[in-house]
């Protein structure tokens, strides 16, 4: 394979010039809508213009000229930033053989494009599969009987200049093996490490709304919150880094007839609530006392109805109270978010109340609601439970809040993707809301994304639903405490507390502890249960925070062990050039290169747990050039430092900077000693 003419690579100039096509398109549209505002009106708004008629042109041409100056500002920001994005490999590969495909068949619509990476070294770096498809659809569209081979052949012989291909091999049936160059390779790697590591080009900056975490007022967050908690906080960081406009929303269960009792029972223990803070730090407790009192007292029951009603209507004591009991809640909610380092914006369904009477209205208005025995109710096709939107007594219900906040984030937030990070028990519900916003219109499926991020339930060893001895929920904040005891015994069994000051064992727990339990979660697909135990979690051997967490500690001393400080690294690595030519080079350089096209994909299916095997996998990887490949040669007798390899302590900078921000994604804290 030759290189491309004049050094320029197809596969990384198509990619680019893509996102400057639709940035350039995009400030076009912005341009225009500005040039439609009057000159009279711009006239207006400049100070001592008032009165004048006629033609503003002055002022019209400095508004069009500081348009046009912004205008060339952002698509020198945009080419600059493009420019410096990690190449996605894979996606270049798909773009050089849609290329050769498209040549090599011009008359083939859709036809299949399959590029993965190779499993075995001896099949190449990327393999394209796409030629078995192609003989399908040549057979059943056009009744051509051609052999994948021949098929796999003609696609080679149209792959277009380009400077990232060294040559291509045709295996089995019709595989087309990928060998890429090695120079191509280098180049990416150390514009890694000029760069540092830069999201993947992903198109328009788009808006998107995170629902997650949502606990309920007045009951403490449980071990069930954990997994909406951590896998939303890790998608968030994740849409942010690939340059997402990303908002956090805790959609809290702050409102409700559960409060009527909640009120009732403050008036009766705490009278003066309204002018002395009421002390009530054990808010479950309360809860609990107050739902004995609901369930078993029938004056009290009737007295939390009517509260509920004085809430709704907005009565300032009743409001008061509500106040001091989320207050209460919010507090105890923060710990835990600042334990795990998660940031949220609070939104609960109570801001949505004064949308719902539109929400009721807007359905009856387009005739999509039935009244049953008093409710109001709309079914949505190909769902058979119904969404009730109103209950008989005038109150409204979840679905009612659900469907006010998802045409909130819609059509106030402008969201163009919403993710619902909600357990997978809500599915039907919230595919039910979902159906019912198309079915509105109020928004297109085909240009709005709309998905629940669902995840399983947390097991205890012994397979059954996590839960105390006792059979209560185990409270989140016991786990995270225990968490840290457990991380603190397993550092001192090790001897860490002989070697480290008290600031840095201090650090190394709260890494450890929190950083286990989350990439416990995250690990695993979020689709099924996974079972709890701080015994694996903490352990330092596989696929691990504890191991992964240590692997990175371990890479960032060599070079500090070498005497080698960051300014000789930003230095060599400007001068160096990333020799590749042991195997072990080859297979972690090409490994620390991958981030960017597993990061897409993720971006794609919300599954975080490929994240997590891809860092295991790098690390792996680096142990084996590690231990293939002296990064610095010593004097066996005197122990003297005799040579440093700097093209393989750069291979170790690099691997470490990717593994750093694979750990900034799942949100894990790593520390420099361990």
């Amino acid at each position: 394979m030759q290189p491309c003419i004049q050094g320029k690579c197809l596969c990384c100039e198509v990619q680019r010039e893509k996102q400057l096509l639709n940035h350039l398109i995009f400030m076009l549209h912005m341009l225009l809508l500005c040039l439609e505002v009057s000159a009279q009106s711009v006239s207006h708004a400049l100070p001592g213009s008032q009165g004048k008629k006629g033609g503003c042109n002055g002022s019209s041409d400095v508004v069009n000229l500081a348009f046009w100056i912004l205008f060339f500002q952002s698509l020198q920001e945009e080419r600059s930033k493009t420019a410096k994005s990690m190449i996605n490999i894979n996606s270049c590969l798909q773009e050089i053989f849609g290329t050769a495909i498209q040549a090599a068949y011009p008359d083939l619509e859709n036809p299949p494009l399959v590029v993965t990476p190779s499993q075995q070294p001896k099949f190449g770096d990327y393999q394209c599969n796409s030629a078995m498809g192609i003989t399908q659809i040549l057979l059943k569209t056009k009744e051509q009987k051609v052999s994948p081979r021949e098929i796999a052949e003609k696609i080679s012989k149209n792959i277009p200049a380009n400077e990232c291909i060294e040559k291509v091999e045709i295996a089995g049936p019709g595989f087309i093996n990928v060998h890429l160059r090695k120079d191509f390779v280098s180049k990416q790697l150390s514009s890694l490490l000029m760069n540092g590591v830069q999201p993947p080009a992903v198109g328009k900056r788009k808006k998107v709304v995170v629902d997650f975490s949502s606990p309920n007022i007045a009951k403490e967050m449980h071990v069930g919150h954990l997994r909406s908690t951590i896998i939303g906080e890790s998608m968030c960081r994740l849409f942010e880094f690939a340059g997402y406009d990303v908002l956090r929303l805790n959609h809290l269960g702050d409102w409700g007839t559960q409060f009527g009792m909640l009120i009732a029972h403050l008036q009766d223990k705490f009278p003066d609530y309204l002018t002395v803070s009421p002390p009530i730090g054990d808010l479950q407790a309360f809860y609990k006392e107050s739902k004995r009192r609901f369930d078993t007292e029938e004056e009290f029951k009737k007295r939390a109805y009517q509260c509920v009603v004085l809430l709704q209507s907005k009565n300032p004591d009743f409001i008061k109270a509500w106040e001091l009991i989320c207050d209460v809640s919010r507090k105890e909610f923060q710990k835990i978010y600042s334990c795990l380092d998660i940031t949220l914006i609070e939104r609960g369904e109570s801001f949505y109340h004064e949308m719902m009477k539109d929400i009721v209205k807007e359905f009856e208005d387009k005739g999509f609601v039935q009244v049953d025995d008093g409710r109001k109710i709309v079914f949505v096709p190909g769902f058979p439970v119904p969404l009730t939107i109103m209950k008989s007594d005038g109150g409204y219900t979840y679905d009612t809040s659900d469907l006010a906040a998802l045409k909130h984030r819609l059509c106030e937030e402008k969201a163009d993707i919403l993710i619902y990070v909600v357990d997978s028990g809500q599915s039907v519900h919230l595919q039910t809301v979902f159906a019912a916003g198309q079915m509105i219109g109020w928004y297109d499926p085909k240009v709005t994304r709309v998905a629940h991020a669902a995840f399983g339930v947390v097991l205890g060893e012994d397979k059954k639903k996590f839960k105390t001895r006792s059979g209560d929920t185990v409270r989140l904040i016991d786990l995270l405490e225990e968490g840290l005891k457990r991380a603190m015994d397993k550092l001192k069994d090790k001897e860490r507390d002989k070697v480290l000051t008290a600031e840095e064992l201090k650090a190394a727990q709260t890494s450890v502890a929190f950083g286990c339990i989350k990439y416990a979660d995250l690990s695993h697909n979020r689709l099924n249960d996974y079972v709890f135990s701080f015994d694996k979690m903490l352990d330092d051997r596989g696929n691990t925070a504890a191991y992964l967490l240590y692997a990175f500690t371990r890479i960032r001393a060599i070079a500090r062990l070498a005497n080698i400080d960051e300014q000789m690294l930003r230095k060599a690595a400007r001068e160096e050039v990333l020799i590749l030519d042991h195997e072990k080079e080859w297979k972690l350089g090409k490994c620390i290169l991958r981030f960017p096209e597993i990061l897409q994909k993720i971006l794609e299916d919300l599954l975080l747990h490929t994240l997590c095997d891809y860092l295991y996998e790098l690390a792996t990887t680096f142990t084996e050039f590690y231990d293939n490949c002296y990064c610095v040669e010593k004097d066996r007798q005197s122990g003297q430092i005799v040579k440093v390899n700097m093209w393989r302590l750069l291979l170790c900078e690099a691997t470490a900077t990717v593994m750093a921000k694979g750990f900034d994604i799942l949100g894990i804290k790593p520390v420099q000693r361990m």
